[in-house]
């Protein structure tokens, strides 16, 4: 079978991830092109990938024939636009959370990839860590009764960059941070936000309370789900200990402890064990490693064998729609109804 050429859209950390991912790691697929609107930084990734082919405008990379598919890992405001236009040129698409900034650019993304019959996948790569995987198989076996409840954290130590507290321009940590946490409640509620009352407060971003009075870099969402299940969400920037990202899902009759400050752990506490560990873990570079190489070979893999995306346009559409719902419960100080 032929190898699919990549190009990875946007030189910075998470596309250096990606593309080290299609360099080395993929099979069925291999590293066609960087891209960025800066020279030497896309010249720079090409010299540490070892690949020769750059663009500073992801519009020459579309006229490129070697490329069969684009990874977007651009700031949000752009995904729709290269997106659309990687779909009209037949390329396929793994686009980085979060999806887009409104659910109508989602929505055209969507029609533009079913259009054009290309993938599109989005870049939730928590569902392709085993430890969320093999939490899953425990909840759907019913260890833990019935779900009730799943709260999920996301909390990490960087600081906010100044380009996030315009909250038009970037739809705030919600977006940047919260993205992972709103799609794992959607995946293990197997439901729908019903509605969302959210707070926010800027704690440690004293640069942006003058002209960014709304924004906010640490926030607590609260849902109510179709299906009546609860849901919590608790995202900081900033927090400096550590990245910690941890899931719990609350049964009827026990619950799943999914994540620690450390390398990949899920606990699962019923009437016949409990087991905790408590180590710390610095970046979710190092977190998702191999989650992030599982989903980009599954992204492959859906191209290849022409089957739906394991994550798709849908679900970036949804976690958009709650983080506008957030942020406008945030602003307006009231519950949100979706």
């Amino acid at each position: 079978m032929k190898k699919l050429g990549v190009c990875v859209i946007g030189s910075g950390r998470a596309g250096m991830i990606h593309a080290v991912n299609f360099a080395k790691n993929i099979p069925g697929a291999y590293l066609a092109a960087m891209v960025d609107p800066v020279a030497e930084v896309a010249q720079s990734a090409c010299k540490e990938l070892q690949i020769d082919t750059y663009y500073t405008d992801y519009r020459q990379a579309l006229e490129d024939k070697g490329i069969d598919a684009v990874v977007i890992v651009t700031p949000t405001k752009f995904h729709m636009d290269i997106a659309v236009s990687a779909a009209n040129a037949g390329k396929h698409i793994l686009c980085e959370k979060p999806m887009a900034m409104t659910e109508e650019e989602c929505q055209r993304m969507i029609h533009a990839a079913g259009e054009n019959k290309v993938a599109l996948q989005i870049g939730f790569m928590r569902r392709f860590d085993s430890g969320f995987m093999r939490a899953k198989e425990i909840v759907e076996r019913g260890d833990i009764g019935d779900v009730v409840m799943v709260r999920s954290n996301t909390r990490g130590p960087s600081v906010p960059q100044p380009w996030m507290y315009d909250l038009k321009a970037s739809n705030g940590p919600l977006a940047e941070v919260g993205s992972h946490d709103i799609d794992t409640l959607r995946w293990f509620t197997g439901s729908e936000f019903k509605t969302v009352y959210a707070v926010g407060g800027n704690y440690r971003s004293p640069d942006a309370k003058e002209n960014y009075p709304d924004f906010y870099d640490n926030v607590a969402l609260v849902a109510k789900f179709e299906n009546g299940m609860q849901g919590m969400i608790d995202g900081a920037q900033g927090v400096g200990y550590a990245y910690d990202a941890r899931v719990e899902v609350l049964g009827t009759k026990g619950c799943v402890f999914i994540g620690r400050l450390g390398d990949d752990a899920v606990v699962a506490c019923t009437a016949d064990s409990k087991q905790a560990v408590y180590p710390l873990m610095a970046s979710w570079t190092q977190l998702f490693k191999q989650a992030y190489q599982n989903e980009d070979a599954a992204f492959i893999e859906s191209i290849q064998n022409a089957t739906p995306p394991k994550v798709t346009g849908y679900d970036g559409l949804m976690a958009v729609k709650v983080v506008n719902a957030g942020n406008a419960s945030i602003i307006e100080k009231r519950i949100v109804t979706l």
